[in-house]
This record gives C-alpha cells, structure tokens and sequence, in this order.
C-alpha cells in the first residue's frame, strides 16, 4: 500500500517509519561529527585533524544523499514513468546537474 501513496504530490515523498528512522538516524550521526567539529575549532585543534573530520562528514552526507536518490529513482521516478510523465526526465536531468 505504501508503493501506491508514494509520490502523490510533486513535494512530498511517503517514507515509512522504518525509511524514516534510518535516515533521522544518520543525520543524527553527521549532526554529532559537526558538533564535534566545531569543538575541534574551539579547542584550537591540529588542521589536518579538523579536515580530516570534515571529510568524513562530507562521506557521510555523499552517502546519504546516495541513499536519497536511490529510493527517489526506484519509487518516484519509476513510478512517474510507468505513468506516463515525460516531463520526469527533465526533473532527473535538473537534479543531476544540481548534484554536481
């Protein structure tokens, strides 16, 4: 039933609680490695330490964003397409040019 509701409106997307956990889950991840960061700066860390740190909240978020798109493409898009909406295509091209 949750395939159906999916992307009934062009703003929304229905996640289930499951969907929705793991996501809030690792937000809350990269939500602690910024603070942590922030203290790196505040404690006059090491450079190279702090980047370091930077770059694995860049992974991260690359990782969620990944996870993000998948599920946009597996039910949104497809969906849309089996539809009949051609004007997805476009939506996907934009978004890929924003990602970049």
């Amino acid at each position: 039933m949750m395939e159906e509701n999916c992307c009934i409106s062009k703003k929304k997307t229905y996640r289930d609680e499951e969907e929705k956990k793991q996501l809030t889950k690792r937000l809350n991840i990269i939500e602690g490695q910024i603070r942590g960061i922030k203290q790196m700066i505040q404690d006059d860390r090491y450079c190279d330490d702090v980047l370091t740190q930077m770059l694995a909240v860049n992974k991260a978020l690359k990782s969620l964003e990944n996870v993000i798109l998948e599920k946009h493409l597996e039910r949104c898009i497809a969906k849309q397409i089996k539809e009949g909406n051609a004007e997805v295509t476009e939506e996907i091209m934009n978004l890929f040019k924003k990602m970049r």
